[in-house]
């Protein structure tokens, strides 16, 4: 995350987006409708770990600051201790009782050294409460270490004269104060000085004038440093008369037989002793405060390997502070308990926003750093207000609160990777309606003529991040897609679905134009990464978001002009693919798909198309595309042909990266085209001898799909023509029976790669005995009744279905494989040359 800013002085938060070539972003691995994926292979089942294997414990650099605050506390606690006992020594055995035979110094000295010890005690007292209140703004984030936290005596010099100045340091000249912005290291309060806070109805605290004319030094951020200030040179100067009077041992004079003033010398002693005791330990305080904090620079260091960033420094003086407090207002050990996560977790469901920014930033690096990433999200995914906070944040629209948003935003993306964090994000009511608002654009065409032939777009506010938050929003709900019945929740999400199908929206300009910025083309390939994985649901959940999808006027078109005009976004246009492939499992979709204008010719000319190695995918999905708008489709196929590409779908069986998909299209063609179109498919018995070779040398799909294709092929020939196939590819018809016998002995289980093959070898088989009676004797002669019989015995549900939605069978066959395998039995059985019902 990042600032960036304009040319005309605005300035806006712009995220660090990867390329989009990296392979993490294909969670989902492609998958094929035709069939059945078992859990294992479901993307509901890989979705993330429940449970998180044990990682080695990570060191939490903010011990070292509980520790600190725990010494520390020890030395103000002894100090305090001394200066309450020399405080009731003074007042009870010397003032109380000595007062009227003390020596003139002496009385003056103790009042003196008691009145500067109140005062240090007051200031001590109240000084890590006006501390706290320095930090509690980030608006003062150039105090940014503890040495500017105390200034230095020049720059209390310059304090007292702004106090005396009848003008108030909040109305200083624009060039000083563009010099102070110049000098921040802090980022994000660049981009609050040049937006500017609206003004509110309250008073920040770190900014409440006390006095009228005080200027520098009475604002509440800074009454922190005087009561340091006060505190050090109250120690030094009880040091100084302690020591005066010890050294010099000028107690006044004692009268012998004077009873009354005895004891005098041995009294003050020991108050004087508790002075200078309780006087150094404080300095000894100090001293080690400035050794570690200045010298050894703690809290630099911490923010350093807590990785906080820029404005780490404010975070982790606020932190320092909440432990020391804790230390010495209650016992010295409270503070060990405070960590960095529950500490930010904290700030961010507070009400004030300075505080949510700081846990929000805490939060945010936390979840960003690989070190501290499982602890972190560990964390927040058991604490149920924090998740739901972060996803009330989501909702927030304020330019003042983006940089918490689009942290909560960020946070939220990191969370939904893990499957149980993802359930609880998507089970607070709600939430769906939050994410959703992360995908609002605020934009509207431009007015001016040259503009609109550009097709730009102009921003109301060009400061705030909106395509940010709409990347971010489709991550989050690319994550929860993951899920089944999230994805449900995403559909029953009023308005939603639309919202995402506007960001598939990618005319020309953005397509083709490499100068286009990766946000926009990164937006789009997200969103169709979630329809594509809506579309892909199994059960009624995917039925009825199918429906919904395709429904959606703008879905296919979008898709459409991707396959159009994306020649240089292949994964764009393969994703585009997919969920045309899964839309087609309905059939109202699929005729929305076949009959809008172009994609059918898009899908053929991509499957054709040569392509560069690294697109070849591209082309493997258009084919079962077109194999499932094909099926079952007489529309689909008539529009297919029309497009004369029969001979090319031949040419294609030859082509090993398009045999399968092409052998699917033609067998649907054949089976689904209709008499009507006898003509035209009657060319696919040239195919033949590719059909033969492939059933007798090929295996798995290959050849599932080859055995499918022939019984079909077959059926447009006379004996005659298939006895000239025959000799011309050199194989006998023998040879064909002997490889289908051996096909069902190798499948006597349906196997859930190739679930149609015996189904496949059946019908081929019936074909070939009834075409000749001589085939009826080779197979019983190659024992095929037997291997009929074992089918019998061994079928599933698993061979009645044309299609599958992940374990879930669609689309029943019309012929049960039982009836199949009755029919050829029969055939069997029979040795005259009737013809048999089929």
């Amino acid at each position: 995350m990042k600032v960036k800013n304009g040319a005309e002085g605005q300035s806006s938060i712009h995220l660090d987006i990867p390329p989009l070539q990296k392979k993490n972003e294909n969670i989902i691995s492609p998958t094929t409708i035709f069939e059945p994926q078992t859990s294992a292979g479901r993307r509901d089942g890989s979705s993330g770990n429940s449970v998180s294997p044990a990682l080695p414990a990570v060191p939490a650099p903010e011990k070292k600051l509980t520790l600190f605050a725990l010494r520390l506390a020890v030395l103000e606690k002894a100090a305090t201790g001394l200066g309450a006992l020399g405080f009731i020594w003074a007042t009870v055995v010397l003032l109380g009782g000595f007062a009227i035979t003390l020596d003139k110094t002496d009385f003056w000295f103790i009042t003196i050294i008691l009145l500067i010890e109140g005062a240090r005690i007051f200031s001590r007292s109240h000084e890590l409460e006006w501390q706290h209140r320095s930090t509690s703004s980030t608006a003062d984030a150039r105090i940014n270490s503890f040495r500017k936290l105390r200034s230095s005596s020049r720059a209390l010099v310059e304090s007292v004269k702004d106090m005396l100045s009848p003008v108030s340091s909040g109305t200083r000249k624009e060039g000083q104060h563009s010099r102070e912005i110049s000098e921040t290291t802090d980022a994000t309060n660049v981009r609050e000085q040049k937006l500017g806070r609206k003004p509110t109805r309250k008073w920040t605290s770190s900014e409440v004038p006390f006095l009228p004319y005080g200027g520098w030094v009475f604002l509440s951020r800074n009454i922190s440093k005087i009561l340091y200030w006060l505190q050090l040179l109250s120690a030094i100067a009880c040091v100084v008369l302690s020591l005066m009077k010890l050294i010099k041992h000028n107690y006044g004079e004692v009268a012998k037989g004077d009873t009354d003033k005895r004891n005098r010398k041995a009294a003050l002693i020991i108050f004087y002793a508790l002075a200078l005791a309780e006087a150094l330990v404080f300095l000894t305080e100090k001293l080690y405060w400035e050794w570690k904090v200045v010298i050894c620079k703690l809290l630099e260091g911490v923010s350093n390997e807590c990785n906080l960033g820029a404005s780490g420094m404010i975070s982790t003086q606020r932190f320092f502070y909440d432990s020391y407090s804790r230390c010495i207002n209650g016992s010295i050990f409270d503070g060990l308990g405070m960590d960095m996560f529950t500490f930010a977790m904290d700030l961010l469901c507070t009400n004030l926003l300075d505080e949510q920014l700081i846990g929000a930033r805490i939060l945010h690096r936390f979840s960003m750093t690989e070190r501290f990433l499982d602890d972190t999200l560990q964390k927040i995914g058991t604490t149920l207000p924090v998740i739901e906070r972060l996803v009330e944040i989501l909702n927030w629209k304020d330019p003042q609160e983006e940089e918490i948003r689009l942290s909560a935003a960020e946070i939220v993306s990191k969370l939904a990777g893990k499957k149980q964090n993802s359930i609880r994000v998507a089970g607070i009511p709600g939430a769906m309606e939050s994410i959703s608002s992360l995908l609002h654009t605020n934009r509207r065409p431009s007015s001016t003529a040259d503009e609109i032939g550009k097709k730009k777009i102009v921003f109301d506010h060009e400061v705030y991040g909106y395509w940010t938050f709409n990347n971010l929003g489709l991550l989050i709900l690319k994550k929860l897609a993951c899920d089944h019945d999230n994805c449900g929740k995403i559909g029953n999400t009023r308005g939603l679905l639309s919202k995402i199908i506007d960001f598939t929206h990618a005319d020309e300009r953005i397509l083709k134009d490499s100068t286009v910025t990766t946000s926009q083309v990164l937006t789009v390939k997200r969103s169709l990464q979630v329809i594509k994985m809506l579309a892909s649901t199994t059960g009624t959940t995917g039925k009825n978001l199918r429906r919904e999808i395709s429904e959606i006027v703008f879905t296919i078109s979008h898709i459409r002009d991707i396959l159009q005009y994306g020649e240089k976004q292949p994964e764009l246009q393969k994703l585009g693919i997919e969920i045309l492939t899964s839309l087609a499992q309905d059939d109202d979709a699929t005729e929305r798909i076949g009959g809008t204008g172009g994609v059918l010719k898009e899908l053929l000319k991509i499957f054709f198309q040569g392509v560069p190695e690294d697109q070849r995918d591209v082309r493997i999905v258009a084919g079962k595309a077109l194999a499932m708008l094909a099926f079952e489709s007489k529309s689909n196929c008539h529009r297919i042909l029309k497009l004369n590409v029969v001979e090319r779908l031949l040419e294609a069986l030859e082509i090993p990266l398009l045999h399968v998909n092409a052998g699917r299209i033609l067998r649907n063609l054949c089976t689904y085209g209709g008499p009507e179109s006898f003509n035209q498919l009657r060319g696919v018995t040239a195919a033949a001898p590719t059909v033969l070779k492939a059933i007798m040398s090929g295996e798995g799909k290959l050849q599932e799909v080859m055995v499918g294709l022939a019984a079909y092929t077959f059926k447009f020939m006379t004996a005659e023509e298939s006895t000239a196939i025959f000799k011309r590819v050199g194989f006998r018809e023998a040879e064909l029976a002997c490889s289908l016998v051996k096909i069902l002995r190798s499948h006597r289980n349906p196997d859930i790669k190739v679930p149609r093959m015996r189904r496949f070898g059946i019908e081929l088989a019936i074909w070939m005995m009834r075409d000749k009676l001589k085939n009826v004797q080779i197979f019983r002669e190659l024992g095929m009744e037997e291997e009929l019989e074992g089918v019998l015995d061994t079928t599933s549900e698993l061979e009645s279905f044309n299609i599958f939605s992940g374990a879930i069978g669609l689309s029943r066959h019309s012929t049960t494989i039982h009836s199949l395998v009755e029919t050829a039995l029969m055939l069997l059985k029979n040795s005259s040359d009737q013809p048999i019902d089929y």
